[in-house]
């Protein structure tokens, strides 16, 4: 696949002082993060001094009183750490619900971490109930620095900043609804809490702007940035890639309507150079969104950076071109342990500091962070690339990584409640994704949305696999059944090329039956998304389940019987 071109004769505006600013303030940022035996060396250090100062700043807190932080903070590194994990247990967001519903909705001070915390992020799934996760004022300034580290490495891939910001960038965001109760505290998801804070200059630069970014209407507000934008000169796009390929093409269709020779997004934005994009794996996506913007699938964005944001915390940004490793930020007032997948739910699982994990395992992601959360499971699954050098005040130093050594890099995998495990399978989000990515290659039909279930055995059919898949191109009405039984196969092979399980129960055709594959037209996820009022913004669907519930009722959705 090759890179598309920088434009070289793209226009100066004055704003490029605004970019000349912005890397000036990074700068040495740039050139820290470019240290990379430093990394090694010494995030493993670096991380047990945000522990410290967390449980310093969090000592006088009921939560802290109740742990006793203060004296768990005085102790020497590998006591401390010892202390903590033996004084609070790994929990998710339901341990504290109740301490967060005092802080939220009746103001209380000093509950999970000092003073009133003013904002609060909403998060929703498909399939649960609304979390409400704090916003400290500390967590607002981990989140900006790490939003800095996206233009100190996109520096350091070659991109002037400069010339960057003589455009536009544009920021797809989330449902920005957000609401104040009686104390003034304010509840939304996180884009909408960080619009109001962006102020000049880099409103000059910045699109679609703040009412369109507050329209909490998805299709509204897919429809006025594509108006919007039309005529800006855009050369940065961040957001969720299935949300900026809706943008796309309706960008593209809006320009035909109005008479333009238009075949892609670069004839609208010619000096569109860097996607920021993180949320969702991206390679599924690749031929529709170089297809969209480029006119060609095998052309891809000159740069692209991945990050990977949550709502606790900004956890990891991609630091080296081309690679997929998102290197951990261990510097902004958050403590990460990882906790393999397969003990996370025991009752004491085994936790691991970032220069103690393995290569080649899965671990679930647990924070400490700046706004309250102790040893909080986020659900994520990952694997590390490369690993930091061991601190040996808190053990026995390894005698090898088990891969490469480096800054602490990793990747998603998957969520620790999302597989597909019905028959002994052990199929994670990874291997489908990699299975569609696979068969999307090999088979040249173009896919978009997707999620996998089991097919439990009934009269007539034996137990296997179903996957309700967007097509494009063909689309569902021209796919034959030569090309879907293709698909399928590949499919399948990429499905046992990744997993020895699956590949047992698929052998002489004695236990899983053939993938069933259910071809969808573009759009089906996102009326099924509407249906549930999770339209847009940072809503996504499930890759797989263990069950029949998100399937059926995205084909019911969509009026398919299978």
């Amino acid at each position: 696949m090759q890179k598309a071109p920088i434009s070289n004769d793209a226009p100066t505006r004055w704003t490029s002082l605004v970019g000349a600013g912005l890397l000036a303030r990074v700068w040495f940022r740039s050139k820290k993060l470019s240290n990379l035996d430093y990394w090694r060396q010494n995030a493993a250090k670096i991380q047990l001094a945000q522990l410290r100062k967390l449980l310093k700043k969090a000592s006088k807190t009921e939560f802290g009183r109740e742990h006793d932080f203060a004296r768990i903070a005085s102790l020497p590194d590998a006591e401390m750490l010892d202390a903590y994990r033996k004084g609070v247990p790994v929990r998710d967001w339901y341990a504290f619900k109740d301490q967060i519903a005092r802080m939220r909705e009746g103001g209380e001070p000093d509950v999970l971490w000092p003073g009133r915390v003013m904002h609060f992020c909403q998060t929703s799934g498909t399939t649960a109930g609304d979390k409400f996760i704090p916003l400290s004022k500390e967590m607002f300034r981990s989140n900006y620095l790490a939003s800095l580290d996206i233009f100190a490495n996109t520096h350091r891939f070659g991109v002037s900043v400069p010339r960057l910001l003589s455009g536009k960038s544009l920021f797809l965001g989330g449902s920005s609804d957000v609401t104040a109760n009686e104390h003034g505290i304010k509840t939304g998801d996180l884009s909408g809490l960080v619009v109001p804070m962006i102020r000049w200059p880099l409103t000059a630069c910045y699109l679609p702007g703040p009412k369109i970014a507050l329209m909490d209407h998805w299709p509204s507000k897919i429809e006025a940035m594509a108006e919007a934008c039309l005529d800006e000169d855009v050369r940065m796009i961040s957001g969720m890639c299935s949300w900026a390929l809706v943008l796309f093409e309706r960008v593209v269709e809006l320009a035909k309507e109005r008479g333009r020779d238009v075949s892609c997004v670069r004839d609208l934005w010619p000096n569109l150079d860097l996607f920021v994009h993180g949320g969702v794996k991206y390679s599924p996506f690749i031929p529709r969104v170089n297809q969209a913007v480029f006119g060609d699938p095998e052309i891809d964005f000159p740069t692209r950076l991945e990050l990977y944001p949550a709502s606790e915390g900004f956890i990891a940004v991609q630091d080296t071109r081309d690679d997929p490793g998102l290197r951990l930020h261990t510097d902004l007032d958050v403590f990460y342990e990882f906790v393999p997948l397969d003990e996370i739910d025991s009752e004491n699982p085994r936790a691991f500091t970032c220069d103690r994990v393995q290569t080649g395992v899965r671990y679930v992601v647990v924070m400490t962070t700046c706004a309250g959360l102790y040893r909080y499971i986020i659900g994520d699954v990952v694997e590390f690339d490369t690993i930091p050098d061991p601190d040996p005040s808190t053990g026995a130093a390894a005698a090898a990584h088990g891969g490469r050594a480096g800054p602490p890099r990793l990747r998603i995998v998957g969520r620790h409640r999302h597989f597909i495990n019905a028959f002994g399978e052990n199929l994670i989000v990874e291997h489908i994704e990699n299975a569609v990515a696979a068969a999307q290659r090999e088979t040249e039909i173009t896919v978009g949305e997707f999620t996998a279930a089991p097919v439990y055995p009934h009269q007539g059919g034996r137990a296997g696999l179903e996957l309700a898949v967007e097509f494009e191109r063909p689309p569902p009405d021209a796919l034959d059944g030569e090309k879907l039984k293709k698909f399928r196969d590949a499919f399948d092979r990429a499905l046992k090329a990744q997993n020895v399980d699956y590949t047992t129960k698929r052998t002489s055709g004695v236990g899983m039956a053939d993938p069933t594959i259910s071809p969808l037209p573009v759009g089906a996820f996102h009326r099924w998304m509407e249906s549930k009022g999770k339209l847009g913004g940072q809503h996504k669907c499930p890759r797989c389940a263990n069950h029949r519930e998100i399937i059926d009722d995205v084909l019911a959705v969509n009026k398919v019987t299978v």
